[in-house]
């Protein structure tokens, strides 16, 4: 009776601790893949929809969890990037599958098709929905595709407007005020960089019509060493202050800004938090909010409230874009600049500034405003 009895109350502990363990992994009740094209470490972009999505998983304790796969950014990788995609789909494992860039557009597309009862939320490229749509009857397009988009160019149009506020105060350190020439340095010219670049080429203008800006691409996202040799180019041609959107190779900007004593603004994540050690050469950073867009997204698909088969574009308002306004900023830029900065950024929001941007133009209107800028 005794070894029945036993039998029973370990019996009993087991059905309790598997109940228990059913119970906490029920709570899992959404789950997300963040596909990165890229790797985590770029202190920039992809670190802040890791970050947003580490912070939603915090804030819903085991409600909600994510897995991050970093597929590699460099021309070897890229052949697993689309297959990666498709396997992730054929898992039927996650609620939403996350990717971003331009350069996953088409896998996207391909997967959206293939897979029509799989979620996708991308981000920081415009997709084609016109095109996507024309593949199937009226009306019989699959909606899977949630697009978020940002403003980047207004946010880059205050960056421009600080530069060449910067590049002729000789109140500020590492400054010579009789340059009048700032830098830009970008990724690859894809439409989003172009959109950074004519809202900075717009700002700068804005504040002094004599300022000049250098311009240079890397080719890639990755490749530090190249984007610090020609950062380098720059700040030897007489630029005082630049301005870096190419991911993880824009770091090496920042470490070009330190070994010349220069300036560098930073982009997409705080940068000046991130490389304390050269913080002293970036007056801020122009944060395009990814992470912030994601947990908005996937709150409102978690409450069934989010829309696909549309495109949503986030500017200050919506918290997509900031300028990083923290005690740092305070102590690198002068009263008078900032207040200016908050000025425009005001302006911007009540649309009496309409910043230029490269989506909607064709590239020789985009190549003339930029040509003119040189």
């Amino acid at each position: 009776m005794k070894k029945l009895l036993s039998l029973l109350l370990i019996t009993a502990m087991l059905l309790s601790i598997t109940a228990c363990a059913g119970g906490e992994t029920a709570k899992a009740e959404y789950k997300a893949a963040l596909l990165l094209n890229g790797n985590l470490g770029d202190k920039s972009f992809y670190d802040s929809a890791n970050d947003g999505l580490t912070k939603l998983k915090k804030e819903l304790n085991g409600k909600f969890d994510f897995k991050v796969v970093e597929m590699g950014a460099t021309p070897a990788d890229e052949g697993k990037w689309g297959p990666t995609l498709l396997n992730y789909c054929d898992s039927k494992e996650y609620n939403v599958i996350i990717i971003g860039t331009w350069q996953m557009a088409a896998a996207l597309a391909e997967a959206a098709e293939k897979y029509p009862d799989q979620k996708f939320i991308f981000f920081d490229e415009r997709f084609d929905f016109d095109t996507f749509n024309a593949k199937f009857e009226a009306g019989k397009a699959p909606k899977n595709i949630y697009n978020v988009l940002y403003k980047q160019n207004e946010v880059s149009f205050l960056v421009g407007a600080a530069a060449a506020m910067m590049t002729t105060d000789s109140t500020i350190n590492m400054i010579d005020p009789s340059n009048k020439k700032i830098g830009f340095l970008g990724g690859m010219e894809n439409a989003v960089i172009q959109d950074f670049l004519l809202g900075y080429i717009q700002g700068a203008k804005h504040i002094d019509a004599a300022t000049e800006i250098a311009i240079a691409y890397v080719g890639n996202f990755y490749d530090s060493a190249a984007g610090k040799d020609l950062a380098l180019t720059q700040y030897n041609s007489g630029v005082d202050v630049g301005f870096n959107v190419a991911g993880g190779a824009g770091l090496g900007q920042i470490e070009a800004a330190a070994d010349a004593n220069k300036w560098a603004f930073g982009v997409d994540s705080d940068q000046a938090a991130l490389l304390p050690n050269m913080a002293k050469n970036i007056p801020t950073s122009a944060l395009k909010n990814v992470g912030n867009s994601l947990i908005r997204a996937i709150k409102q698909d978690m409450d069934k409230k989010l829309t696909y088969g549309i495109a949503e574009s986030m500017g200050f308002a919506e918290g997509g874009i900031e300028l990083v306004k923290d005690e740092h900023y305070k102590e690198m830029l002068p009263e008078s600049i900032r207040t200016k900065l908050d000025e425009l950024e005001k302006d911007i929001t009540d649309g009496k500034i309409v910043v230029d941007t490269s989506f909607g133009k064709t590239d020789a209107e985009i190549k003339a405003l930029i040509d003119k800028a040189q």
